[in-house]
């Protein structure tokens, strides 16, 4: 496994390589933290969202801007958190905050990768290519005692020419097609506790019929926050029989941590990659579809 190698290594910045472009007229730097509040006893909403930008504004990478994921950036009339909103009002977002061309975006959060994946994933949705997440985020970045700063950043608009990738994210029907489809497995990316069935976070207890658990904090180092090496996180896959044959339908609670999971294997070369947008939030409420436990 020693030749495995991430496919797309432009994806994944490093702090040290970001600390030294801190000025670069073509680099956009985005803080996208946003918080969990989870409020367990309420199944039908189990977690409060919590803005980032009151830790944004107490301290950040220099020339950083500030996204909003679910405030800015998601479907405001779903009854879901941070469910992706149509594709075109999406570029428009995106647009107005200053993310497109001719800009290299780089993304980076303070609680986790997932945050930065998530937003990831909605460019390459839209066709932008130019993004980059930081490795290990903001936790890395003062750990190694790198600049930070408290004025904030608004960028200008930018240009946004979508080419749109729509199968990418799915809905509730393509992941009932997916549970008796031999082609296709379905991934968990929610902690063993959830998927067996212990914590009943989101309603009804256990996890998507047909599913396998890859925790999306397997992928991570969890002293550094940074991905784990690419011929680990190929073992970690491996060792649940997922192979680039198949299509993978990537799930979570909300279609955050689910992104990780579906980044990493991207970066491995999987070539059949799709994420259940609002996932078990949507999935555990409705009796009619399957789940199991054990």
């Amino acid at each position: 496994m020693a030749d495995i190698q991430w496919r797309h290594p432009e994806a994944i910045v490093e702090c040290d390589w970001l600390k030294d472009q801190i000025g670069n007229p073509s680099l956009r730097i985005y803080d996208c933290t946003t918080y969990l509040h989870y409020t367990d006893d309420h199944p039908s909403k189990p977690y409060d969202v919590g803005s980032g930008y009151a830790e944004y504004a107490k301290a950040h990478i220099p020339q950083s801007a500030y996204l909003d994921l679910q405030n800015d950036l998601s479907d405001q009339d779903s009854p879901y958190s941070f469910t992706l909103p149509t594709l075109t009002s999406l570029a428009d977002r995106f647009q107005a905050l200053g993310v497109g061309s001719p800009y290299h975006i780089v993304l980076y959060a303070r609680n986790g990768l997932q945050w930065a994946t998530r937003i990831w994933w909605m460019l390459y949705v839209l066709g932008y290519r130019k993004v980059s997440i930081l490795n290990g985020g903001f936790a890395e970045w003062q750990r190694l005692g790198l600049p930070i700063e408290q004025a904030s950043t608004v960028f200008a608009p930018a240009d946004f020419t979508a080419e749109y990738k729509p199968g990418i994210f799915v809905g509730k029907g393509s992941v009932l097609a997916a549970i008796a489809d031999p082609s296709s497995v379905l991934i968990n990316a929610l902690t063993e506790d959830i998927h067996v069935g212990d914590n009943p976070r989101y309603g009804r207890r256990g996890r998507i019929a047909n599913s396998c658990n890859i925790p999306f904090h397997q992928l991570v180092d969890g002293e550094s926050g940074k991905l784990i090496p690419a011929p680990q996180a190929w073992q970690v896959f491996k060792d649940k029989n997922i192979s680039p044959g198949q299509k993978i339908m990537n799930y979570c609670g909300g279609g955050i941590a689910a992104t990780l999971d579906a980044f990493v294997l991207h970066q491995l070369g999987f070539p059949a990659l799709f994420i259940y947008d609002n996932s078990m939030s949507e999935w555990a409420m409705d009796p009619e579809l399957p789940m199991e436990t054990g």
